[in-house]
């Protein structure tokens, strides 16, 4: 029986931009069989000195190409060009930390002769790679986030299943492509396009994975968890609906368009978009309404154009879906400053909510489109508290030019970052990167993953 084919197709107007065929049954066993069979080989394990030579040419190639990156990631994935271009630039510097990663590898000496029991002995360990890594990765960063799964499974020496994102498997598939030109032998990373929940889920619970790396919704991360064979390790990354406290001293110039930009860049489509803004309410309203205004003024459209600011969301039934939950906002009692509106070719305009209430699911979930919502407080301790209801929480920030208010709002935020006068949306690519609670489990950042797709081995020996 012949497998289906997808059709991969711009979220801004739905052009097609390729057919690929979609793995079965056969195919997935074939990658597995394949992957395990190198891990147990030994002596087909990649050297440390030949990851790098793999993935210091994998940069070079990607450095000539980065033009051609951005665009693709622009047109199958809906991120603005300028955002693309930062993206690509981003995974180039990523692939570049894992191979700088395996020339800090050290030992580890354990204490030896210091008692009785110890005398004689000598003692270190070494890292080895876990096992079969499986990557399963999200649309919103369609290069990026791949090179924060594959990249590091390659430097720690582990073959690697990538199961990109069906709305946006091309990059997936040239970055794939672009490894294999510097030198990777093909079984090493072996990406699978499954549309069949069912066969995807079957992958994940196959006792032949070792590790198993997911970036996505939290319904479908914790569920395919609990799937998981016996000791099988995991990462998962899910989303946020991120808070930010606005001090009464907060420097709104410097605030307002940083706070623009962490709401509605791509659209919002970020897991540490800025969502929620708490601001002390003798600059509420003002906030929300200079906020208002940059949104106006912002231009939303083709993304593939350098003038683009925002653009679509992935799916239709997304933007059906957002302005269905701002207009619950509104109904409920919320002021609606600008956008609200879906627009042509798969966009939304970018929204500002004043005050919507406190159970609107604006409010309790995430939106993961381009709306940000901005309540008034009285007390800091009464916005940190809101700030802290949710069952998610990854990424919030802090806005003041006070020191006393800045570290008091570190101290009680539940996160995993607090960011001090910025947005929540900054990262850099070796910085830890962790869901809380719901947000995820386990620790991102390229070094971190690193570290988690290896095992520690101790040689302990007798002296002669």
């Amino acid at each position: 029986m012949m497998n289906r084919l997808l059709e991969v197709r711009s979220p801004y107007g739905g052009e097609l931009l390729a057919t690929l065929p979609t793995a079965g049954e056969e195919q997935v066993e074939q990658a597995l069989a394949t992957a395990q069979a190198l891990f147990r080989n030994r002596d087909a394990w990649l050297s440390p000195t030949r990851r790098i030579e793999i993935l210091r040419k994998a940069v070079r190639l990607m450095e000539e190409r980065a033009d051609e990156l951005a665009l693709e990631a622009a047109r199958e994935g809906g991120k603005p060009l300028l955002d693309s271009q930062v993206e690509v630039a981003r995974a180039i510097d990523g692939v570049q930390n894992c191979a700088e990663l395996l020339r800090s590898e050290v030992w580890h000496g354990v204490p030896m002769n210091i008692n009785a029991a110890s005398a004689g002995r000598v003692a270190f360990t070494v890292r080895e790679p876990v096992g079969v890594v499986l990557a399963v990765s999200a649309f919103n960063h369609p290069l990026n986030l791949i090179v924060h799964q594959v990249g590091p499974a390659l430097a720690a020496g582990c073959p690697v299943i990538v199961k990109p994102a069906a709305e946006t498997p091309l990059s997936c598939l040239q970055f794939v492509e672009i490894l294999r030109e510097a030198g990777l032998p093909r079984e090493w990373c072996q990406p699978l396009i499954i549309e069949d929940t069912a066969l995807a889920t079957r992958l994940v619970a196959d006792a032949r994975i070792g590790f198993f790396s997911f970036i996505g919704s939290g319904r479908v991360g914790w569920m395919l968890r609990s799937k998981l064979a016996p000791g099988v390790r995991c990462a998962l990354e899910h989303g946020g609906v991120a808070p930010v406290v606005v001090a009464a001293d907060a420097d709104l110039d410097a605030a307002v368009p940083r706070l623009a930009k962490g709401a509605f860049y791509h659209a919002g489509q970020v897991c540490v978009s800025v969502q929620r803004i708490f601001a002390h309410r003798s600059v509420a309203a003002e906030l929300a309404r200079r906020i208002a205004d940059l949104a106006g003024a912002m231009k939303v459209g083709d993304p593939t154009l350098a003038v683009t600011e925002v653009g679509p969301l992935i799916r239709q039934r997304d933007v059906e879906r957002v302005d269905d939950w701002v207009r619950e906002a509104v109904q409920g009692g919320a002021r609606l400053l600008c956008g609200g509106t879906p627009l042509a070719h798969g966009c939304y305009a970018p929204t500002v909510l004043l005050e919507p209430p406190a159970g609107a699911r604006v409010s309790t979930q995430e939106v993961f489109g381009p709306v940000v919502c901005v309540y008034a407080y009285d007390d800091m301790d009464e916005a940190i508290a809101r700030a802290n209801a949710l069952p998610v929480a990854f990424h919030a920030a802090v806005f003041t030019r006070d020191h006393a208010t800045a570290m008091r709002a570190y101290s009680r935020l539940d996160a995993s970052t607090v960011m001090i006068n910025d947005h929540t949306a900054f990262r850099v690519d070796w910085m830890p990167f962790a869901g809380l609670r719901e947000s995820g489990l386990g620790v991102g950042g390229i070094p971190f993953t690193f570290r988690d797709m290896q095992t520690e081995k101790m040689f302990v020996g007798a002296m002669p």
